[in-house]
């Protein structure tokens, strides 16, 4: 998904300038800024992979663009509010940080459950 690439990269970037801003070269320097925008983009590429993969092997097995664009949709949806929670949160509990990993998973467990279908009536 095009729009997972552009948060990927906006994420980095956002990591990016605060190093220059404060003028850490590796790591976080102990600023907590860091810290918090490193794990916005850390947990992003983590959950990235399976999930686009997921997707990629429900439409290869043929899943209505329908649902293919509803997962999606709530892949993104759920992308965008962890990285809001977790960065307005401070790391802590936040409304957006909840739910957001909350649909993550469920996109995750959901299109898991779809392929699994898919093979069991090949």
């Amino acid at each position: 998904m095009a729009l997972t690439a552009f948060m990927v990269v906006y994420f980095s970037l956002r990591v990016i300038v605060l190093r220059r801003r404060l003028k850490v070269g590796l790591g976080s320097g102990g600023h907590s800024e860091i810290t918090l925008a490193n794990r916005v983009h850390g947990n992003l590429i983590e959950n990235a992979p399976i999930a686009l993969g997921l997707l990629l092997v429900a439409e290869l097995n043929g899943l209505a663009p329908l649902y293919l664009h509803l997962f999606g949709c709530s892949w993104l949806l759920g992308r965008v509010l962890h990285a809001i929670g977790l960065t307005w949160g401070r790391g802590g509990y936040h409304f957006g940080r909840f739910w957001g990993v909350l649909i993550t998973w469920a996109v995750i467990v959901k299109l898991a459950l779809v392929n699994i279908g898919f093979f069991i009536l090949a």
